[in-house]
């Protein structure tokens, strides 16, 4: 091969980012066969195996270990040369897509203000929102998604390389249904808020949090009898039981207590009776998207949509 085919490099960088044929096929499009026959081109051209079976599943080479991150950055570098430059932006004239991954509580609360103000400034700009059942900077290192919103005190899983920018500043607060005794006190204490069942929220099943330790140091201590993986779901038991709820403020702005599509309250909110930290919703991307316009256009077009409809 005197010239090397380029249309091979997406391919490449699937395989070795997926460590599977299945996998690459997904992600580009194509079906398992065409991937297998673009994986022996790729391996005539490299003259090396790159995966081979290890027991039930496809391990890298070490020489496919070696090239993957220069493969990604190599893919990025050909898509970023290829894409048109724009040195002047113009919203309205933008067609392009972008990936956002969030978890459930940010695309309920805020999708539907975000997808309304990109739609005002850039008709032709499209929002993809992408699930985020684990903390991990792959997404944004491999190019998989533009952007990413999660807690700053997290961001220590994400790698030192990961722009981070804080959107708006949250603190979590208790929810019950509207007929829930808890509901009919102005002030709820402490004693009474252990008093009931409670439902917390986590994707790893844990079930104690910054709330446990706050009561543990006055003596007291939740009886957590359901863990769910969504403040969604949470609150979908605390509408049907007599459970106590935990989410955070920021997810109550909308639909969820009935009452802003003038029905009566389904939910009843109430601060929590313990002192909590509160929590920094931040921005993420990765340094290469720093000097795109259109990028910049979007990540300030989020921030300024979040506080405005979480003031201060």
């Amino acid at each position: 091969m005197s010239e090397p085919d380029f249309n091979l490099l997406a391919a490449l960088d699937a395989l070795l980012s997926e460590a599977s044929v299945a996998g690459a096929a997904r992600r580009l499009g194509l079906s398992a066969s065409a991937m297998s026959r673009t994986l022996l081109r790729l391996r005539t051209v490299t003259g090396d195996p790159l995966l081979v079976r290890a027991g039930r599943q496809m391990v890298l080479t070490p020489h496919a270990e070696a090239i993957r991150e220069r493969s990604q950055l190599a893919l990025r570098e050909v898509q970023a040369l290829l894409r048109p430059a724009l040195t002047e932006l113009q919203p309205q004239t933008l067609q392009r897509t972008f990936t956002l991954r969030a978890n459930d509580g940010f695309i309920e609360a805020f999708g539907a203000p975000l997808i309304a103000a990109v739609t005002a400034e850039a008709p032709g700009v499209r929002l993809s929102f992408a699930p985020k059942p684990e903390k991990t900077s792959r997404y944004l290192r491999e190019g998989l998604v533009d952007l990413e919103v999660g807690v700053l005190g997290q961001m220590g899983q994400m790698g030192p390389e990961i722009r981070v920018q804080a959107l708006f500043r949250d603190h979590f607060v208790a929810v019950v249904r509207a007929g829930h005794p808890l509901a009919r006190l102005t002030e709820v204490s402490a004693e009474q808020y252990v008093a009931y069942g409670h439902v917390v929220v986590s994707r790893r099943g844990q079930s104690v949090g910054l709330v446990d330790e706050a009561l543990e140091q006055m003596g007291l201590s939740r009886n957590v009898v359901a863990v769910v993986p969504s403040f969604p779901a949470a609150l979908a038991v605390a509408r049907a039981s007599e459970l106590v709820a935990l989410v955070p403020a920021s997810f109550l702005l909308h639909q969820h207590t009935g009452a802003a599509q003038g029905q009566p309250a389904a939910l009843h909110t109430f601060a929590l009776p313990v002192t909590t930290q509160s929590i920094t919703v931040s921005l993420m991307w990765h340094p290469r998207n720093d000097n795109d316009l259109a990028h910049r256009w979007l990540r300030q077009l989020i921030r300024k949509t979040c506080q405005q409809l979480v003031p201060g």
